[in-house]
Parts: C-alpha cells; sequence; structure tokens
C-alpha cells in the first residue's frame, strides 16, 4: 500500500502546504484512509446525535474533506449536511459522495461564511492538530455556534500530545461558557496504531 501521503500528513505548518497536500491526496484519500481503518468520523457521528435536540436540523461539516464524515452523520440520522473544507480537489470529491446539501471552500483564517449561527450543531472530524488545522479554528467554532448549540471534534494522539490543544476546551468550560458533555479515547487509524478523543461540547 502507498502511504506517503497518511505518513507526511503530520508535518505541515502552513495553510499553503496543507492545502496543496491535500489537494495532492484527493483522489487516492479514501482509499487509504480507510485501508487504514479510519473510526473517528464514525465515532463523533454517534457522539453528536446522542446529544443533539434535532437530527433535522442543518450540520456544519468544517474540514469536510473526501466526505466521509458528511458520510458519517448521514448514517447516524443527520439529513441536511452542508460541507466546507480549504481544499477545492477534496471537495470535488465529497461532491461525489452525494452526502451534503452544499459545498463551499473556505479560506485559511476566514471566518464562517454567513449564516454560521443558523447551524445548531457543527462538526470538526479530523481537522484540528499537526498538519491540519490551527487550534483557532475550535475557537472560532464556538464564536459561531449559537447558545445551547453542540460541536463534536477530535484530537487524535498528536494533537492531544500539545497540551495547548486541551487547554483551549477549559478556555470555555472554566468560566461556564461551554459544558463539556462527551469525552471518549478510542480508535482513529488502527492500521497506523493512532488514536483519538472525541469530544462534544454544548455553547452555554
Amino acid at each position: 500500500m502507498n502511504d506517503d501521503f497518511l505518513s507526511k500528513s503530520y508535518g505541515k505548518s502552513t495553510s499553503a502546504s496543507v492545502r496543496a497536500h491535500y489537494d495532492a491526496w484527493a483522489t487516492s484519500y479514501n482509499d487509504e484512509i480507510t485501508k487504514n481503518g479510519y473510526a473517528t468520523p464514525g465515532r463523533c457521528a454517534s457522539a453528536l446525535a446522542q446529544f443533539a435536540d434535532d437530527l433535522a436540523a442543518p450540520v456544519l461539516d468544517f474540514g469536510c474533506g473526501t466526505g466521509l464524515s458528511g458520510l458519517a452523520l448521514r448514517l447516524a440520522g443527520f439529513d441536511l449536511i452542508d460541507g466546507l473544507d480549504l481544499s477545492p480537489d477534496m471537495l470535488a470529491q465529497a461532491e461525489t459522495s452525494g452526502a451534503y446539501r452544499t459545498l463551499d471552500v473556505i479560506k485559511a483564517g476566514a471566518n464562517l461564511p454567513s449564516p454560521s449561527g443558523t447551524y445548531a450543531n457543527m462538526a470538526a472530524i479530523g481537522v484540528i492538530g499537526a498538519g491540519a488545522a490551527p487550534i483557532s479554528v475550535f475557537h472560532m467554532l464556538m464564536k459561531a455556534l449559537p447558545r445551547s448549540g453542540k460541536l463534536v471534534f477530535s484530537f487524535n494522539d498528536h494533537a492531544i500530545a500539545d497540551a495547548s490543544n486541551e487547554g483551549a476546551i477549559s478556555e470555555w468550560t472554566d468560566c461556564g461558557a461551554a459544558q463539556l458533555l462527551f469525552k471518549e479515547y478510542g480508535e482513529h487509524l488502527p492500521g497506523i496504531n493512532l488514536k483519538s478523543n472525541v469530544y462534544v461540547i454544548e455553547k452555554a
């Protein structure tokens, strides 16, 4: 199996290098990641479904990639899913999944397009961490989330190793601005012996 893309995914330091990496990986991403047992999308979707007030409400799938997260959300019972991603080539693959109502490119550092406040449920599955999106994305999503809105997200072992990532969660929960509803450590990519935490947080 060609694992060049996967093995090189955790060393990117700029948004341009991340986008170039995922653009180049787009056509083989699903095959490679699935062969390594990618478990986090299903775990995240199931966790969000446990706490979502309305499965029929629109979900924002931030960093949707090729659509594996959208398919997992659909299997968990969510019907209206909008996807955003940095990589146009990944979005082209997501389009073929049939999981999404809309798909759009978002530029690095940009705020969520209006009307972001209409999403009572948001997802950032396998998005934040080394070689991917910075922790500022978590804060952006939390600010856009409406009161009582739910965000499901994950940190893999690389992201967990950086204490500032979980520290960002504490910034919201310690002051009562949000409540951590769910946290579970489990399989992420068992093919490369990588695990992840899945979290569901509710904005106060």
